[in-house]
């Protein structure tokens, strides 16, 4: 069965009062695969393993220093976008910043409150963002997802993008630690 957007939800910038609660939006999921990353001699192998029992992740506040800076936020290179439900409650965010020397558009976070997702709420904000991209003259889209949210993978896969790259050691010293880092781009010319 194929997702459909709902027309009820409405896409927006934020407003300054929306940054706390758009921030807040739970991004815990629960998933029975993985994508498991081998390193070779000539890169690596990645494959979507099953787990048992399925492993839910709950993401850790942001840490001091993790925060965008407001200096990004000034010079107009951070946006955040809303979903709004019908009733007018926030079931989605998607963070993006535009990176002028190489084009491209990175989206920085993507957040769908669980009882809105699968009815394209995620693809939706990511439309609008990469629409944003092409305003600016981004190039490429670009993102970072670890290998434990399969789903997330899956969804970018079919919204277009493809994985660019690898970094084993990115999340070591971490609430994350163990996970990979793959990194995801998409084409945003013509």
């Amino acid at each position: 069965m194929t997702n459909i957007e709902h027309t009820s939800v409405v896409y927006r910038v934020a407003r300054a009062e929306e940054l706390d609660a758009a921030a807040s939006l739970d991004n815990s999921f629960t998933t029975d695969s993985v994508i498991e990353v081998t390193s070779t001699d000539d890169g690596f192998r990645l494959r979507e393993v099953p787990v048992d029992p399925p492993l839910r992740k709950v993401f850790p506040d942001d840490e001091e220093g993790d925060e965008q800076s407001d200096e990004a936020e000034e010079d107009g290179t951070t946006r955040v976008v809303v979903a709004l439900d019908g009733d007018g409650t926030l079931c989605g965010a998607i963070t993006t910043e535009f990176s002028a020397w190489n084009s491209r558009l990175v989206i920085a976070d993507v957040r769908v409150a669980p009882g809105h997702r699968g009815r394209g709420v995620g693809r939706g904000l990511v439309d609008r963002a990469l629409g944003h991209g092409r305003e600016l003259g981004a190039r490429t889209a670009w993102l970072e997802v670890s290998n434990v949210n399969a789903p997330a993978v899956r969804a970018y896969r079919r919204m277009g993008f493809t994985l660019c790259g690898v970094d084993l050691t990115l999340y070591t010293g971490t609430a994350s630690e163990g996970e990979q880092a793959l990194f995801m781009s998409r084409s945003l010319m013509p």
